[in-house]
């Protein structure tokens, strides 16, 4: 596969290797204790905008933050971070790259179905999620991700609030739209 450049980093990292499933090597209850220091506020907003007004410090923020995310979450640097809704395992080390839950080949024992000596990342998302009280962040949907932003810094993304849209506020369910409603004559089984 062909890598293509981003806005900053001039590669797409992460995308030259298929993805294998990472247990995360900390707690989700710490990784949920350091999401609230780095949660947007006015120091990290200026801290973004002052990083992406460089390139050098960009790519030096952003190798540090590939390095640590990567070594924590098994991290491919989508740009677009779900850690925070996932129970902090990263849905992109899927080898599916689902990004909305299992694929239907889950082995009954939470093994993924493309490497079965491995553990499903979303049965570790639900574990991680569940004990800290977080499953309900499991049935936000994910919008699918923007693949011009691999290689980007998703803190800093996260700091600009560049991905406030990347899930809905619910699951979905009760505001489905109708895509197809049969005319009266067909439901009734006339043409």
């Amino acid at each position: 596969m062909q890598s293509q450049p981003t806005r900053l980093t001039g590669r797409r990292d992460g995308m030259d290797t298929w993805p294998q499933p990472k247990r995360p090597r900390l707690t989700a209850w710490l990784l949920y204790r350091v999401q609230r220091l780095l949660a947007p506020s006015a120091f990290h907003g200026w801290l973004g905008k002052w990083l992406e007004t460089s390139a050098v410090r960009y790519r030096i923020f952003t190798g540090t933050e590939k390095s640590i995310k990567k070594e924590i979450f098994g991290c491919r640097m989508c740009g677009q971070c779900a850690l925070p809704a996932t129970g902090y395992a990263c849905p992109m080390t899927c080898p599916k790259q689902l990004r909305n839950g299992p694929c239907g080949g889950v082995g009954g024992d939470g093994s993924c179905e493309v490497h079965p000596s491995m553990r499903c990342v979303w049965v570790v998302a639900y574990e991680r999620a569940e004990r800290q009280g977080h499953a309900a962040d499991l049935q936000l949907l994910q919008r699918p991700i923007d693949h011009r932003r691999w290689g980007e810094s998703s803190w800093v993304n996260y700091w600009q609030h560049r991905d406030d849209d990347l899930w809905t506020s619910d699951d979905g369910l009760d505001t489905a739209p109708v895509i197809w409603r049969p005319e009266p004559a067909l439901r009734a089984g006339r043409r």
